[in-house]
């Protein structure tokens, strides 16, 4: 997925640079869509440009060369395939939580309540994130603040499942 993000930062703003587009997908909180690392990320930059999905322009900024980019027409063709690709799918959401609550009942629950007290504090922490995307950036593309709008409803709905989770474990003690 991670070559879908650098095509369309691209086509969002040609003539960028690889560190700008890093800091474009940082900054809009694209880590809630796609795990990447700054390794990750640059060896993705270097196959789209080995594939000639996208060309490197050597620019002068402040009488230093930096290595611009620009998506070529074949790159514009992946981008299309790409976005069918990824925009037709339907995928199950899973937090790696779900896979221990299988065996909730066989874990001791004082435990277990501090796991759920780590899940609501991480949520919490998600939504503090994404509200403050959301108001402090006027920027966003119009689809993007609306998926991450909806994403600040599903962690607002996963405290309360928590917070329940909590107040059963609670209630059997």
């Amino acid at each position: 997925m991670i070559p879908l993000l650098i095509l369309g930062l691209l086509k969002q703003n040609p003539g960028s640079y690889g560190y700008e587009l890093l800091a474009l997908m940082e900054e809009r909180h694209y880590k809630y869509i796609v795990n990447f690392t700054k390794g990750s990320f640059y060896y993705n930059l270097q196959q789209l440009e080995e594939k000639q999905y996208i060309k490197k322009i050597d620019q002068l900024d402040n009488s230093r060369e930096t290595h611009n980019y620009i998506i070529t027409e074949l790159g514009d063709k992946e981008f299309e395939r790409l976005m069918y690709m990824y925009g037709s799918k339907t995928d199950y959401i899973n937090l790696s939580f779900y896979a221990a609550m299988l065996f909730a009942n066989e874990y001791k629950s004082e435990e277990l309540t501090k796991l759920i007290e780590i899940q609501i504090e991480q949520t919490e922490q998600k939504i503090f994130l994404l509200e403050q995307s959301l108001q402090h950036n006027e920027t966003l593309p119009t689809y993007f603040k609306k998926m991450l709008e909806n994403s600040l409803s599903h962690h607002f709905v996963n405290v309360q499942w928590f917070e329940g989770l909590l107040n059963d474990i609670r209630n059997e003690n």
